[in-house]
């Protein structure tokens, strides 16, 4: 199993945003060695799951909404990826010659079982514990 570029990445914007400050797709891109076009489409995914405020302008960019406490993991990736499978049989529509009816493979089943510890583990990991830090300041008093 990989985690997807775009999550990658989505935790590097959100690590480049956990001073507080106000930073454009184009900083945030060279900072985190990420393509500018690719950061801004990540930003607009983490902006719409409500992770991160846009400011339109010239003293324009992205900023948390939230205290790095406050969020997880779980909450960075699927802003971003649609679900986070560990393999494509996990798929809602995914049909394998295997599973018949009701019944699912011994395979399958383990897949499942491992599929809610690696949501279980994301969603307990806090953005601050992932990143080493303690954030007490509330980014929605941003401005």
């Amino acid at each position: 199993m990989l985690i997807s570029k775009e999550c990658d990445y989505a935790v590097r914007i959100v690590r480049e945003l956990a001073d507080g400050g106000k930073k454009t797709a184009e900083d945030i891109g060279r900072k985190e060695n990420i393509p500018h076009q690719f950061a801004y489409k990540i930003l607009k995914k983490l902006e719409k799951s409500g992770l991160v405020q846009a400011f339109r302008g010239k003293a324009g960019g992205y900023a948390l909404t939230k205290d790095l406490d406050e969020f997880s993991l779980y909450d960075v990736f699927s802003a971003v990826e649609e679900r986070v499978l560990l393999t494509a049989c996990l798929q809602k529509d995914f049909v394998c010659p295997m599973n018949g009816g009701e019944s699912h493979c011994r395979v399958h089943r383990e897949f499942i079982r491992l599929q809610e510890l690696l949501f279980a583990g994301l969603k307990e990991k806090k953005v601050s514990e992932v990143l080493g830090l303690t954030r007490g300041a509330d980014f929605r008093t941003f401005g």
